[in-house]
């Protein structure tokens, strides 16, 4: 730190501290995710969940960190080994510099950039190198056929989630994700973006991979899925890949639809509440319906999978564009 001092001046030691802080909070908040989930799956399916280690199990996420790091990383003698080391730093690295146009608060961003929403797309968009780098380095047919299913998941659903955003661009005006939560939104504009939200919500289950679209891991069919062939802390890397980008799936849902840090239903009074609280609250809220979901419907078919992204998802998607481009050039209220 005393080196970037010297070098770039107050500004870019601000910046590192930034950076820093954001990459801490993230992986804390990945590690305290898996202990929430299993938390709410316990009480889902009646039972207690970590209890053991720490004061009500709080301790299990450190636990399974230090297990996953003592164990051996095994690489298959048949496997391309560098490519096999990459894939899983390569999905973690896209998960966290994600994080850099985030606002989490007013004038709390790394960089806000004026086309912050392209660049989540494009990092969001490029998860699938990793899967399929996985799946072809391990030189497994369970763990190629995994990739394969992954790849052509997160590929159909990223569709329908560029028509969703198309949709609030059209609505706000802007591509910098400050400017989008600053954005007036009057009641029946927010009526008109609901639908949408309801297709986000299902379509970033599908790019995450999570339950009920969980079906790259399919323990039936598929043993472990792309990742199978993974030990120690190769396997732990996609893990904690899978829980960034739930934690950057719901704060993107967060800034698009939610209001950001702002108070919810825009109720003045409850602004005395710090804005970064009301980004975690909501935040959390979208993760609560990750792990719901999880909890509750049973695993797709594949085939239903792609119906529903390519026949419903899109279809509607497309209609619905068109329908709120044309209703807000009909009221003049195109900004």
């Amino acid at each position: 730190m005393l080196a970037l001092w010297t070098t770039y001046g107050l500004p870019g030691a601000i910046m590192v501290g930034q950076i820093l802080l954001m990459i801490v909070a993230v992986v804390l908040a990945v590690a305290y995710l898996t202990y929430a989930e299993r938390k709410v799956l316990g009480a889902i399916q009646r039972r207690q969940g970590p209890m053991t280690v720490g004061p009500f199990g709080l301790l299990q996420p450190i636990a399974d960190g230090v297990k996953l790091l003592s164990k051996e990383t095994i690489i298959p003698s048949q496997a391309n080994a560098p490519v096999f080391l990459l894939a899983p730093m390569l999905l973690f690295t896209l998960a966290l510099v994600a994080w850099a146009v985030i606002p989490v608060n007013l004038k709390w961003v790394i960089a806000d950039i004026n086309v912050g929403i392209l660049y989540l797309f494009a990092i969001s968009s490029m998860g699938v190198y990793g899967v399929i780098m996985a799946g072809w380095a391990s030189n497994s047919k369970y763990a190629f056929l995994g990739a394969m299913r992954s790849a052509s998941q997160m590929v159909s659903y990223e569709v329908s989630m560029g028509l969703v955003i198309v949709t609030v661009l059209l609505c706000v005006g802007s591509l910098n994700l400050t400017d989008i939560v600053m954005a007036p939104r009057p009641v029946w504009m927010q009526a008109l973006l609901f639908p949408m939200f309801i297709v986000f919500l299902v379509s970033i289950l599908a790019e995450t991979n999570r339950a009920p679209f969980d079906l790259p891991e399919g323990e039936s069919e598929l043993s472990g899925g792309f990742m199978v062939e993974y030990s120690s802390m190769a396997f732990a890397l996609f893990f904690l890949g899978e829980y960034a980008n739930m934690i950057l799936m719901s704060a993107i849902t967060t800034v698009l639809f939610l209001g950001g840090w702002l108070p919810p239903f825009g109720i003045s009074e409850l602004a005395v509440v710090p804005g970064v609280i009301w980004f975690i609250v909501k935040v959390c809220a979208v993760l609560f319906f990750f792990i719901w979901a999880r909890g509750t419907f049973p695993r797709y078919r594949y085939d239903q999978l792609m119906r529903l992204g390519w026949k419903i998802f899109l279809p509607f998607s497309l209609i619905w564009v068109v329908l709120v481009a044309g209703t807000l050039l009909a009221f003049d209220a195109l900004p």
